[in-house]
């Protein structure tokens, strides 16, 4: 039977979940590959770009096709904004990281503040003008010096001047992060809606999360609110796919 590169493709991909190719391990040379399965080159190139563009693999200067570790972060759902958490310094990517077995520090979180204008999903989410001055608040979030995500909030200035959340210095903007700010604000969050969505990155994005070619982009919208509706903070977040794995535990409606 006559192997097509779909088929070279699931075996290798077998191979690899079955831990054959381990993770930070290098297949075959293409013509190893090739005299293996009985297949010309050009077969295993095909091949391998199909397992690349799922990002199981990726191909490294002078080193070959390196097989993809996958870490994958337990991302807590619910969870992850207890306020037994926050109000005790645990931000939510560091309880991210503590149940996922993971070490974390402050370090691994850059931070970038700017006043800017409001576009249509913040002016919305906010309930302010479009176009009206809102805080940014831009995070890199990184695990083991390799970027992991994106999260960029947004605050209306009255809520937030002269608070540790624009403060521009690098990490939390607090033990408990921008939550713990807001209580302290007499903005206690109370409740949020979170709307998850994939697309493929731009090409910033690619950069930014040092993502390998084919790596979709997992994206999160977040809108936070005290117990009265008041919404205190809208957060746009860009998670690079094979780094997490989403988990949510809730109590099923009547």
């Amino acid at each position: 039977m006559t192997i097509g590169y779909r088929d070279l493709a699931a075996i290798l991909r077998d191979a690899i979940k079955s831990g054959e190719y381990a993770p930070e391990t290098t297949l075959p040379k293409q013509d190893e590959l090739a005299s293996l399965h009985g297949v010309n080159v050009n077969t295993v190139r095909k091949a391998i770009g199909t397992l690349e563009a799922e990002g199981l693999v990726t191909p490294v200067r002078r080193r070959g096709t390196v097989v993809r570790a996958r870490p994958a972060l337990r991302r807590l759902g619910a969870e992850r904004y207890a306020k037994s958490k926050w109000k005790f310094g645990l931000v939510a990517f560091a309880a991210d990281r503590e149940a996922s077995g993971a070490t974390w520090n402050r370090s691994d979180q850059t931070n970038r503040v700017a006043k800017v204008e409001a576009d249509d999903e913040v002016a919305e989410a906010l309930g302010v003008e479009l176009g009206s001055p809102v805080y940014e608040r831009a995070r890199l979030v990184k695990q083991d010096g390799h970027p992991t995500h994106t999260l960029t909030s947004y605050y209306r200035p009255d809520d937030v001047e002269n608070t540790p959340i624009v403060d521009p210095k690098p990490g939390n903007a607090s033990p408990g992060g921008g939550f713990a700010v807001l209580t302290m604000q007499g903005l206690e969050p109370d409740n949020m809606t979170e709307t998850i969505s994939a697309r493929m990155p731009t090409p910033e994005e690619i950069d930014e999360l040092e993502l390998p070619a084919g790596e979709p982009v997992m994206i999160l919208h977040r809108t936070t609110r005290t117990a009265d509706g008041n919404p205190v903070e809208f957060a746009r977040g860009v998670h690079a796919a094979s780094r997490f794995s989403w988990t949510y535990t809730f109590k099923i409606p009547e």
